[in-house]
């Protein structure tokens, strides 16, 4: 049976990215994390002045692949439209559906209509309240932002709108065929219709919370998540989820619980393997000195010397690959060494510069003081003194593209305005955080395209696997469900807690 690989592309909401993107900043053109910006890598020896130009390279395969994304963004956004305005549509028919069997009979045959008692007043009532708890119950479970644009419609969703949609239009042809037509003269019977619609669609309702909301609490699988250049797994608990909105349950994830992919951290290696790759030298003796019958004696010696040489330069090589891991071992030693070096300058560098802040008290604050600064003012003031030793201990740990000279005054500042102490303030740089902890230019990436055998619309099952990739990365998502748990019971009696102290000579007791 042929296999059919499924690819297809999940795209973060545009109006979520546009409405949460910091004012003023500006995008970067690779959407991938802790992509290189237009900014001056060496603000730490010039914290003067900030330049706002910068100068980038586009390659044919960037131009194709920008144009592709926009080609794919406008599809997706049609459609999204496209969605809501079938959904709003819906939503009219159903509200306004019971208005109009209430109000076709006093419009069509008024003068045959029967007064309407006291019981069938009471029902109004009973209208008009079901129908307002059933608009807030949709305004609190359908009314809300997109978290993301999915690949696939989504299953449960559809069956609910063709349900409601079925509901209403059977309810129309028994009002047409039963009431209208007819002319039917008894009006409390017709309100009691409307209500017997009312109260079906509130048990729909109902129906859409325990298929949209309540059936996915219940943990049914764990997923282990893999990070393909370096590793990093985390493992979580989904219910009966299709595939893809496990795959959006595990990238809401990711931003929380990975740390900010830096692919700075992973050149170490190659540059390893070239080097001693460019160590490896093979000679081709016989392409370079042909033996053959009219070379001579001289050059069969010549022959034989090269081959030699080519033989103990292989054996040399060889010899070094042997000992690579001590050359290993001392990288990485002198590389911890630096580290703790920086870092312990830096904390030196950060305390002394905030050794020249203080809040002032309120009744200082009344009084006429000589220099005052706001909290962005105090920390363009004590920024210089530290910078340094800050680009240097994030050259050194290569987290220089992750923080720009803006990003770190304005945490500075937030630090000071909230009382915060140096190592509150140094906690963001020595310990990498999670994805979120970054300025969105640095990370976001606003398309994942997720890979999958089976249908993505299909749900998780043992031993499933697909991949949610990303420019730079990858994540390797394994589903595995959680197994049948048996619990027995035990009973100890509290009479069996019964001790006796046994008395030796040869004990301390």
């Amino acid at each position: 049976m042929e296999v059919m690989m499924e690819e297809v592309v999940v795209e973060t909401s545009k109006e979520e990215e546009d409405s949460n993107s910091p004012p003023g900043d500006t995008p970067a053109l690779s959407p991938g994390p802790c992509t290189e910006s237009g900014q001056d890598d060496n603000w730490g020896e010039t914290t003067t002045a900030v330049t706002g130009t910068s100068e980038h390279s586009l390659s044919q395969e960037d131009i194709v692949r920008i144009t592709k994304d926009l080609e794919d963004s406008v599809g997706l956004d049609c459609r999204r439209y496209l969605t809501l305005t079938l959904a709003v549509v819906l939503g009219l028919l159903v509200f306004l559906t019971p208005l109009a069997f209430l109000a076709l009979p006093h419009l069509l045959w008024p003068e045959k209509l029967q007064v309407c008692g006291t019981a069938c007043e009471g029902l109004f009532i009973s209208v008009a309240f079901k129908l307002l708890i059933l608009l807030l119950a949709v305004w609190a479970l359908f009314f809300r932002a997109p978290r993301a644009g999915l690949p696939r419609v989504f299953v449960f969703r559809a069956l609910l709108a063709v349900l409601v949609l079925l509901f209403v239009v059977s309810y129309w042809l028994f009002y047409g065929v039963r009431i209208l037509d007819s002319q039917d003269e008894n009006y409390q019977g017709i309100v009691q219709y409307a209500v017997s619609l009312v109260d079906a669609l509130l048990f729909i309702h109902y129906l859409a919370i325990v298929l949209l909301e309540l059936r996915q609490l219940q943990p049914a699988f764990s997923v282990c998540v893999t990070r393909s250049t370096d590793g990093e797994t985390r493992h979580y608990n989904l219910g009966q989820l299709s595939i893809q909105r496990a795959a959006l349950a595990i990238i809401e994830n990711y931003y929380r619980d990975f740390s900010v992919h830096n692919p700075a951290l992973l050149t170490a290696s190659k540059s390893r393997a070239a080097k001693h790759l460019a160590g490896l030298k093979v000679y081709n003796v016989d392409g370079e000195f042909p033996a053959t019958a009219a070379t001579g004696p001289g050059n069969n010696a010549a022959t034989g010397l090269a081959h030699s040489q080519s033989r103990a330069m292989i054996a040399a090589a060889a010899r070094r690959r042997d000992t690579s891991h001590n050359e290993l071992y001392y990288e990485e030693a002198e590389h911890e060494r630096r580290v703790r070096k920086r870092k312990a300058r830096l904390v030196v560098a950060v305390e002394e510069a905030f050794t020249h802040i203080k809040r002032m008290q309120e009744e200082e604050q009344k009084k006429a003081p000589g220099d005052v600064m706001d909290p962005r003012e105090a920390a363009q003031a004590i920024f210089p003194s530290m910078a340094r030793s800050l680009q240097k201990y994030l050259r050194t740990t290569r987290q220089q593209h992750c923080h720009s000279m803006e990003s770190i005054q304005q945490h500075l500042a937030f630090c000071i305005t909230n009382n915060m102490t140096p190592k509150a303030f140094l906690e963001s740089y020595l310990t990498p955080g999670p994805t979120l902890q970054y300025g969105r230019e640095r990370w976001l990436a606003r398309q994942w395209t997720l890979v999958s055998e089976a249908s993505v619309t299909s749900g998780l099952k043992e031993g499933a696997i697909f991949l949610v990739k990303c420019i730079d990365f990858s994540l390797v998502v394994t589903a595995k469900r959680i197994p049948y748990i048996q619990l027995s019971e035990e009973f100890i009696d509290p009479k069996s807690h019964k001790f006796v102290l046994r008395l030796q000579s040869e004990t301390s007791v």
